[in-house]
């Protein structure tokens, strides 16, 4: 089940949003700890005010929750709540048996049993599991990974628990996989919100739409993409809807990683069939492929990884992601010049490709130990970025590939360059589509190139690279 949190001030304000949700969610958490006080006195009415099941949370500030008083009135309060045709409550695993318990009993409200940790993963966590697990009908944890060995932990515990006896998610972006494949570890149900209400939480449609979290199945192949920061990615929005399209049983996810050797460990668990590579892990990722192609090891960097019998392949379409956009420019003539801002993972590809189409290249960078290397790989011209304005009115094309604007939405890597209105600026960030760079390019008279269309056709070819199919003619993604 795909379970809707509710924390709304009202019961008829949560009835709204269960109301505008109730095609993505089919279980609603209510969390009485965020009701105004005189509400609290109708909470018996709210299962019939929305007619779905329904979850009846109180939660103390101590674990995460808003409610600060007396344990004697918020037994008050659950035991008259409890004359409502709730279909769970939840009590936490530090309650002794108390009339509340002897009273959802006699109600047939099925008893979840929960802990909560916002430090980390303790050691004990299947043992704790366990304990819970006999108290209570459903046993809860909810931790907090700072890592994906702490995953890999969660996973492992799981397993102690029957099926659909147990919720068991990890908080934080670190713990949004175990969200979306709540399947895989066995739990009841997923928790959402429309706002995020408890760290890491998405919203339900997203769950519902985008992941279809609720139909994986042992059968399901995942997928991923893996990078730091990544949770900002567009890339489930390319891939899953194309899975879908084609009736492939599989699921795309963003995580996060601190480094590219616990991500391999999480693929073994999880047998992860392919994934996706994005900063700062293109050149790190290389050391653990058993076959790359051509283009991986003349470009120096891989951005797609999938299983092959026996090891791990690496290709790169990045180059060809990027070069989609300008290559009726290039094949005509339009671009014979080009200045590359940045020589970090991204500019690799980009430089390559350009080379590679006949494109003389100028790389500007603030240190230049590391675009000299880059230039000498690609025999190209390299300077420092302050020298910027050496290059104005000397290049059909200028490529950001910095991070600049994604992180910096305010600034533009090469403030103050005189754009003379007849260069194509082409910035490789796809989120926000106008960057500062493209803005006072646009100024100019120039003409743009977008990420978006870089992000989109390096994806298609992932998307063939992983499912041996083509991506659907049709289908444009909303990115």
């Amino acid at each position: 089940m795909i379970c809707l949190c509710l924390s709304s001030k009202t019961l008829e304000e949560n009835r709204v949003c269960a109301e505008r949700n109730r095609g993505f969610a089919s279980i609603l958490e209510l969390r009485a700890d965020c009701l105004e006080s005189e509400e609290l006195k109708k909470l018996h009415l709210f299962p019939q005010m929305v007619g779905m099941p329904v979850i009846l949370t109180f939660r103390r500030v101590q674990d995460g929750g808003r409610y600060s008083l007396s344990e004697a009135k918020r037994r008050e309060i659950l035991l008259s709540a409890l004359e409502g045709s709730y279909a769970y409550i939840d009590i936490e695993d530090d309650i002794k048996k108390s009339p509340v318990e002897n009273k959802a009993r006699e109600r047939n409200i099925r008893i979840i049993r929960s802990f909560h940790d916002f430090e980390g993963v303790p050691n004990d966590l299947s043992q704790r599991l366990r304990r819970a697990y006999e108290r209570g009908d459903i046993a809860k944890a909810a931790v907090t990974p700072h890592s994906l060995m702490d995953v890999i932990t969660i996973f492992r515990a799981s397993k102690d628990i029957p099926e659909k006896k147990k919720i068991i998610l990890g908080m934080g972006s670190y713990g949004l996989c175990t969200r979306i494949l709540y399947r895989k570890l066995g739990s009841l149900l997923t928790f959402t919100s429309d706002e995020e209400l408890a760290p890491g939480q998405i919203s339900a449609r997203d769950m519902k739409s985008i992941y279809r979290a609720d139909e994986v199945d042992e059968n399901t192949h995942i997928y991923a993409i893996v990078g730091n920061p990544v949770m900002h990615s567009s890339s489930p929005l390319i891939h899953n809807p194309g899975f879908r399209r084609i009736n492939y049983n599989a699921i795309y996810l963003p995580i996060p990683a601190e480094n590219i050797g616990e991500f391999f460990a999480l693929s073994e668990y999880l047998r992860i069939r392919g994934f996706s590579v994005t900063v700062p892990f293109k050149k790190d990722v290389l050391s653990y492929l058993g076959n790359i192609t051509r283009e991986v090891k003349q470009i120096g960097s891989c951005n797609t990884v999938k299983r092959v019998p026996g090891m791990w392949k690496g290709i790169n379409t990045d180059y060809y992601g990027f070069l989609a956009p300008i290559e009726k420019d290039i094949l005509s003539g339009r671009i014979k010049n080009a200045l590359v801002i940045g020589a970090g993972g991204a500019s690799m590809a980009v430089v390559w490709g350009l080379r590679n189409m006949g494109v003389k290249v100028v790389i500007l960078n603030r240190t230049t130990s590391r675009a000299e290397e880059l230039a000498r790989v690609n025999i190209c011209h390299y300077d420092k970025l302050s020298n910027m304005h050496s290059y104005e009115g000397r290049c059909d094309l200028v490529v950001q590939t910095t991070s600049v604007g994604l992180d910096r939405a305010d600034e533009n890597p090469i403030e103050g360059f005189r754009f003379t209105g007849k260069e194509i600026a082409y910035d490789i960030i796809y989120k926000p589509k106008m960057t500062k760079f493209l803005r006072d390019a646009e100024k100019m008279g120039c003409s743009l190139r977008f990420g978006r269309d870089m992000l989109l056709e390096q994806g298609k070819l992932q998307f063939e690279a992983f499912t041996g199919y083509h991506y659907p003619k049709d289908l444009n993604p909303d990115i």
